[in-house]
C-alpha cells in the first residue's frame, strides 16, 4: 500500500512539473506566432544583409 502512494505522490509531482513546462512552451509559441504575424503583415520590409545587398557580379 505504501509503494502506491509512493507511486502516486511522485507521478503527481511529475504531472505538475510536466505541466509547468507545457505552460511555458505554449506561451513561448504565442509570442512566436506574434512574432511571424507581424513580420508577415510588413512584406516591404526586410533585414539588411541579404542577397539583395549584394552589389551585381558585373560591376
Amino acid at each position: 500500500m505504501i509503494d502506491l502512494e509512493v507511486r502516486a505522490a511522485f507521478q503527481a509531482q511529475t504531472i505538475e512539473a510536466l505541466d509547468g513546462v507545457l505552460r511555458e512552451f505554449a506561451a513561448r509559441v504565442e509570442v512566436l506566432e506574434r512574432q511571424v504575424r507581424e513580420l508577415a503583415a510588413r512584406p516591404g520590409e526586410r533585414e539588411p544583409g541579404g542577397p539583395e545587398d549584394e552589389p551585381p557580379s558585373w560591376v
